[in-house]
């Protein structure tokens, strides 16, 4: 295996006047929901109302430590719009969580249901801890901590909580187990990312990178490129990447580069994708085992048909997004593209699916985990991949018809269409 030196080879008119990185995750999110909500003919009245989270509340935890001390920690739940029906969104554990994130993630959250066309607003939680430096004890009792100071505003038809970053199953099991200790009755549609045998769902874990997959499989039909042999780079190496690399490689794709928090592997006749998730550990960290590697950033820039940020947000932006030499952008993380680089790709001709679209497929197979909790009736892991991929398939043909509609890039197509239901029902409810 070959790694290390790469080969060589307008809706939004206040980002006219704005320099690259000021605008932060909320405000940018509310710009083009300002422009979603005047390009559907609403008020506004309605983007005052869309632009903010409805409530979002601020808790401190204490947790008593291996070591006997107690430690305090801070921890978030944001609750977007609940006209549609009860908030949905995941809990991440990260130290660098904050208020303005957790509630631009919670709109991401609505925009998500709305275009999955699911029966929820967003929502969206998080802890500033970093998990990896606490033992299993510690992690429990601080997802147990963190259910007893949000439980007045959560439950399977207020608020349904869900995994992220650095959250599984195990702390979704711990948390559905003091829930229903303080209810006093079983609540498995309290939370959903469950184990199966705590009422979990088939194919919960691999939905967000099925999900991608399926996009990506629209995308190429679009851009008249077989997938068979496609050279694709993947950044990010966890559990949407490595998935999705898994995917990719059985369909027949070409996965030329993935990268981790420590570099990037790049092999232009293809990695051997089997060997590297054999060796990633829990974190999806693989590159540390290699010592010629190359920056995530030069990895981006590598030529290839189809790209796939999927780590962290502001990685395609202004300053790089002219050397992206990829036919179509496929965004599984948060925020991957800035404002002004989406505009640089558009113009480019170049074919990005955002990241509210490209990742809903984690949300509504947790749909699928709610409604099979409230009938009480299980489906097989092939049901489930069935109605992942209509909905998939009708999503992304939907925003893709806006977007020719309207003559607007892709994002500003998947916010009108996101929007569009929260929008509605907030209008009947009579609340604008």
């Amino acid at each position: 295996m070959k790694v290390g030196a790469p080969v060589k080879s307008d809706q939004i008119q206040e980002l006219d006047h704005k320099q690259s990185g000021t605008l932060d995750l909320l405000n940018s999110t509310q710009l083009i929901i300002k422009e979603a909500v005047r390009q559907l003919g609403y008020n506004n009245k309605m983007y005052e109302l869309l632009k903010e989270p409805i409530r979002t509340l601020t808790v401190r935890i204490p947790v008593r430590m291996d070591n006997g001390s107690i430690e305090i920690f801070t921890g978030y739940r944001s609750q977007h719009n609940d006209a549609v029906g009860p908030t949905k969104g995941g809990v991440r554990f990260h130290s660098e969580v904050n208020e303005e994130e957790v509630k631009a993630l919670s709109i991401w959250m609505s925009l998500k249901c709305g275009i999955a066309n699911l029966p929820y607003g967003g929502g969206k939680g998080g802890i500033i801890c970093d998990p990896r430096n606490m033992s299993l004890g510690e992690l429990e009792r601080l997802s147990r901590g963190y259910v007893r100071a949000i439980s007045q505003i959560v439950g399977p038809t207020k608020d349904i909580p869900a995994p992220d970053v650095y959250t599984n199953s195990q702390i979704m099991a711990w948390m559905m187990d003091e829930y229903s200790r303080l209810r006093e009755f079983d609540s498995p549609g309290f939370i959903t990312g469950k184990p199966i045998v705590l009422g979990g769902s088939q194919g919960r874990e691999t939905a967000t990178a099925c999900g991608v997959t399926i996009c990506i499989e629209e995308a190429v039909k679009k851009k008249g490129i077989e997938l068979q042999g496609a050279r694709i780079v993947i950044q990010g190496f966890g559990n949407a990447g490595s998935f999705l690399a898994k995917f990719m490689h059985e369909a027949g794709a070409k996965v030329i580069g993935i990268s981790d928090a420590h570099g990037a592997l790049y092999d232009p006749t293809g990695l051997d994708i089997d060997y590297l998730l054999d060796r990633r550990d829990s974190f999806g960290t693989v590159t540390n085992l290699f010592t010629n590697v190359m920056t995530n950033q030069e990895l981006l820039e590598q030529e290839c048909e189809i790209l796939v940020p999927a780590a962290i947000s502001n990685q395609i932006t202004l300053e790089n997004a002219d050397r992206i030499r990829a036919s179509i952008v496929v965004e599984a993380a948060n925020g991957p593209t800035t404002l002004e680089a989406t505009k640089i790709l558009d113009e480019r001709g170049i074919l990005l699916v955002p990241d509210i679209l490209a990742s809903a497929g984690g949300v509504t197979v947790s749909y699928f985990e709610w409604v099979q909790n409230n009938q009480g009736y299980y489906w097989s892991e092939e049901e489930v991949a069935k109605k992942l991929r209509k909905v998939m398939i009708n999503s992304f043909e939907t925003i893709y018809q806006m977007s020719q509609t309207h003559e607007v890039d892709m994002r500003l197509a998947a916010y009108m269409v996101g929007i569009r239901k929260s929008a509605e029902a907030s209008h009947f409810r009579g609340w604008v």
